[in-house]
């Protein structure tokens, strides 16, 4: 299976390639998983921590400070307050969100998983995420995280994103085809 080399290529990559090596030496991703997780919902829900990860005019050392008294509050484990810590002392701050979401596609590919984007018109029932998740994981063979987006733009139907590869099968796109047949 294996990461693509887009994830690990980028600088956000390469922090969490990093991150991801030194967890496992520790024996801690599934801690500092977690720990991430927590942070980009802080992140979400805070415009004062959001802001403060791309302000030029913070320094350093008062970014460092200010990252590591985050982690305290959120009580997160020492090798990801020294990672955020070394984050901020390399200036990398604002790349934490994209750091955050690599780790979690390394995480996902070591244990197998891949994540699936739904787009629906409406949402879906209990009964139609285990069927399509069921159907999903047959067809990647291995295991498949749905995240659920509503659009009601597609009129019907659903678009898949795994990865690179998307399946359309929206209302939508099908009436542009057509549409694009009726006039050529």
């Amino acid at each position: 299976m294996g990461i693509s080399g887009g994830i690990t290529a980028s600088l956000a990559g390469r922090y969490a390639s990093a991150l991801f090596a030194l967890a496992g030496e520790h024996d801690a991703r599934a801690v500092v998983e977690g720990d991430l997780d927590r942070l980009l919902a802080a992140i979400s829900e805070s415009s004062d921590l959001a802001q403060l990860l791309h302000d030029p005019q913070v320094s350093r050392n008062d970014a460092e400070r200010a990252i590591k008294a985050v982690a305290q509050v959120l009580s997160l484990h020492g090798l990801t307050t020294n990672f955020l810590g070394v984050l901020a002392g390399n200036r990398r701050l604002a790349q934490l969100p994209a750091v955050i979401r690599a780790f979690a596609a390394i995480a996902a590919d070591a244990r197998g998983e891949v994540t699936a984007d739904v787009t629906t018109a409406h949402a879906l029932t209990e009964g139609q995420i285990a069927a399509l998740t069921a159907k999903l994981a047959q067809r990647e063979g291995r295991t498949v995280t749905l995240r659920t987006h509503i659009d009601p733009a597609l009129l019907g139907g659903l678009v898949v994103q795994i990865g690179s590869q998307r399946i359309d099968g929206s209302i939508r796109t099908r009436l542009n085809s057509l549409a694009q047949a009726v006039k050529a």
